[in-house]
């Protein structure tokens, strides 16, 4: 299996590219609870150029109905990158002041229960700026939502079965 670098430019600029819109190639799920771990994963989809095909624990996606759980799923999402261990992106979970353009944010409530996944897409003396659909934003300041934890998930690299 060869690791290849994660194409930080290739994520920020889709996400540029379709923060405010909808790429037709994918489904629009704000009427099924939000819109914005699916425009994550297709942010990080154009920086890796991989998906993973593994039934129920990969993350892809084909159509509405044949995608995984970690497509659009915030928890599943997290799950995937932190513990992929196959092909596709992987990741891991750092301190906000240390992600990158590319990488992602999960925003909680009190209890620990994760419901936004923002991309970022600018640091700039420690701000952040990042990108989302359901709600549609780009370039807006991570510090204007209201969220009682974040987590960063510092994508690493990408793996390609060849």
């Amino acid at each position: 299996m060869k690791v290849s670098d994660y194409d930080r430019t290739a994520a920020t600029d889709y996400a540029r590219r379709w923060a405010l819109g909808r790429n037709p190639e994918y489904y629009n799920f704000n009427a099924l609870g939000g819109d914005c771990t699916n425009f994550a994963s297709q942010c990080i989809y154009a920086g890796s150029k991989v998906m993973n095909f593994t039934p129920t624990l990969g993350w892809y996606y084909k159509s509405l109905n044949d995608r995984s759980p970690s497509w659009t799923g915030v928890e599943y999402l997290y799950n995937f990158l932190i513990n992929n261990k196959d092909e596709g992106p992987f990741a891991e979970e750092a301190p906000l002041g240390t992600l990158e353009p590319g990488d992602i944010v999960q925003l909680g409530t009190g209890t620990g229960d994760f419901y936004h996944s923002p991309v970022v897409v600018s640091v700039s003396r420690g701000q952040i700026l990042v990108a989302a659909h359901t709600f549609d934003v780009y370039g807006r300041p991570l510090s204007s939502y209201n969220f009682s934890v974040a987590r960063g998930i510092h994508i690493k690299g990408v793996r390609k079965n060849e």
